[in-house]
């Protein structure tokens, strides 16, 4: 069963006003306690769909579904990443009258039927967040009739439209940050699960190492589940093994980065006068570490808005040729950095 929003202003201890505003897209409340009502709404199984029909302008076009491919969970559940997404998605379909679902599909179910069953349904267009997907988990996309736009992953072997960060880039901003303020070899704090982000980001981790004439071989790597819980366990353990250290350090993203920084104090380490530390995605939770915490920006809700608005064209012109569009991303200067 749902949650209600009287029952989520209580879990919350926030007032039933300040939850009806975030969840209405309203001004009145912070960017960080929007993020943090949308991302516990999700959590709790909101019933969106109430509001999207309050919403929706009485010119519609029709209705974009957002698929989002979930395998682990690990990566979309422990971060406010989907919240952000969906509502600057949510924002431009509204604005152009357009009709929002919303879905989760699981790696272990029969995508196929699924797909057949969104096409019967008169949906316009699809948005898949494809984060957790590797080459083989588009097969069941490959031949979907409807408008597709993938976000946050790519895929060599489908033609398609795709919207995602740079990652290579943005890793590689935060590793010659490291090395030129540090001066020392970065080590870098990778992500256990494999997923296509964090494998570019390495890309761009070792790029920034070789560009500096560092060796690769030399650069310490620890191997962390990429959530904050998951983290902080991983770090402690290799603590308590005595596992040699960097003096800096890059992390994959913002969770694995203060799963680890806390293990870190917790064994009487100092951040950043004895190790430093720079994340990535830039999640509400870096301005709260102690210290907040150096990451690299990713706009999150521009990102919806941009895949929102290449499916609206798709679907109006759908003789365009497939795109591929980047996000750039920069380096946010906080403290966790000597």
């Amino acid at each position: 069963m749902s949650i209600t929003a009287k029952e989520l202003a209580a879990l919350l201890g926030i007032s039933p006003a300040a939850v009806s505003m975030a969840l209405n897209g309203k001004k009145g409340v912070s960017n960080a306690t929007r993020h943090r009502i949308l991302a516990a709404a999700e959590a709790h199984g909101y019933d969106f769909t109430r509001i999207q029909e309050k919403q929706l302008p009485s010119h519609s076009y029709g209705t974009i579904f957002f698929i989002i491919y979930k395998k682990s969970g690990a990566i979309v559940n422990d971060t406010p990443f989907f919240s952000q997404l969906s509502e600057g998605i949510n924002e431009y379909c509204k604005a152009e009258g357009y009709h929002l679902n919303i879905s989760y599909v699981y790696a272990h179910e029969y995508i196929p039927a699924f797909l057949s069953t969104l096409t019967a349904s008169g949906q316009n267009g699809v948005l898949l967040l494809g984060t957790e997907m590797t080459e083989s988990d588009f097969e069941p996309f490959r031949t979907l009739s409807l408008p597709l736009v993938v976000l946050d992953t790519y895929c060599n072997q489908m033609t398609s439209d795709y919207v995602l960060i740079n990652n290579t880039q943005g890793a590689f901003l935060a590793t010659d940050h490291l090395i030129k303020h540090c001066q020392s070899q970065p080590g870098y704090l990778h992500s256990s699960y494999a997923i296509g982000n964090f494998e570019e980001r390495a890309n761009g981790f070792y790029q920034a190492i070789r560009a500096a004439g560092m060796s690769t071989s030399q650069s310490i790597v620890h191997r962390l589940t990429p959530s904050m819980d998951g983290a902080y366990a991983d770090m402690l353990e290799l603590l308590a093994q005595q596992e040699s250290l960097a003096a800096c350090y890059f992390a994959d993203n913002d969770t694995i980065a203060a799963g680890a920084l806390r293990a870190l104090k917790e064994y009487g380490y100092r951040i950043p006068q004895d190790i430093s530390i720079i994340g990535f995605d830039d999640l509400p939770l870096c301005n709260y570490l102690d210290p907040p915490l150096t990451t690299v920006q990713v706009s999150k809700q521009y990102m919806g808005r941009v895949a929102a608005r290449r499916l609206i064209e798709r679907i109006h012109e759908p003789d365009q040729p497939p795109i591929k569009i980047e996000l750039s991303t920069r380096l946010l200067l906080r403290r966790s950095v000597l």
